[in-house]
């Protein structure tokens, strides 16, 4: 929704505090999901989500292997 609605508003900020206005949720909450999707499609830099749950899963078992 954020992406759809971002010319209606006068920049993202307003766009997603308005879109977290009628979910019911923190602004910063939605930001950073949009921020995480952006990840996730390439637009942004940084670890998808499927890189991240990979991470947390090698780290857990490195530490199982430590111990």
């Amino acid at each position: 929704m954020v992406f759809e609605h971002t010319m209606e508003h006068g920049s993202r900020w307003a766009t997603i505090s308005s879109i977290a206005e009628k979910f019911g949720c923190a602004a910063e909450t939605l930001r950073k999901w949009v921020q995480q999707t952006e990840r996730d499609q390439g637009l942004r830099p940084g670890l998808t989500s499927d890189e991240r749950a990979r991470l947390k899963e090698l780290e857990r078992e490195n530490r199982e292997l430590q111990r």
